[in-house]
């Protein structure tokens, strides 16, 4: 498992002179810090032989780190760009992750799927969108009883307040906050942020692509 983490550090910091997938100015010590980051939810939720979809993977954080961690689960990445969701399949292909399943598409349409809709056992997404938008997103996809997990900063509560009217539509309920820091930080100033669905989601959502970033619930 380790050599796999190393090899990814090393594809992306070489792939990432191409394609900019994080930022040019990334070196590892970054990578580590995003590495660590997406770490974090196994402090706190159990991830073996569940069915995870991540929203948004872009770079491979966190759903396809925690492949390479959980290989008795499997891992869904949505990924829209067409750029990093090819990068996504190459780590995939190098790292000999079988239970990495990419899928280059927007998740408002993934939602609508019969497929994929309600099948999913935990939802990920680590810096996409604010939790009203993540809400209507993550939750079509997980099953009743799921949890979607959000890695959120210091404005979480905030973002909270503001989806009170989505986790009511939507069916979601607050199950926890857990607060953490990372590598030589001086302050837990990063949380993990756990909803459970406590319903089936009404059939009209996800709206169509765009209208949850325009119009949050």
């Amino acid at each position: 498992m380790e050599y796999n983490v190393n090899k990814f550090k090393n594809i992306l910091l070489a792939e990432n002179q191409k394609y900019n997938l994080v930022s040019r100015r990334t070196i590892a010590t970054d990578i580590d810090k995003h590495i660590e980051d997406s770490l974090a939810i196994l402090n706190y939720e159990l991830l073996d032989e569940k069915d995870v979809v991540d929203i948004g993977s872009g770079a491979g954080f966190p759903g396809l780190i925690l492949a390479i961690l959980a290989a008795n689960s499997h891992f869904t990445l949505l990924e829209s760009d067409l750029k990093k969701s090819n990068f996504l399949k190459l780590l995939a292909s190098e790292l000999s992750l079988a239970n990495v399943t990419v899928i280059k598409d927007r998740v408002e349409q993934i939602g609508k799927d019969s497929i994929y809709r309600e099948r999913f056992d935990i939802c990920t997404s680590r810096a996409v969108a604010p939790i009203n938008v993540m809400l209507e997103y993550g939750l079509p996809l997980l099953k009743v009883g799921g949890e979607i997990c959000l890695w959120k900063g210091r404005n979480y509560l905030k973002e909270l307040e503001e989806a009170e009217n989505a986790l009511a539509i939507l069916g979601g309920e607050l199950t926890t906050v857990h607060s953490y820091k990372l590598m030589n930080d001086e302050e837990k100033d990063r949380v993990l942020v756990v909803i459970k669905k406590l319903t089936h989601t009404p059939d009209k959502y996800p709206r169509r692509v765009g209208i949850p970033t325009k119009r949050p619930l």
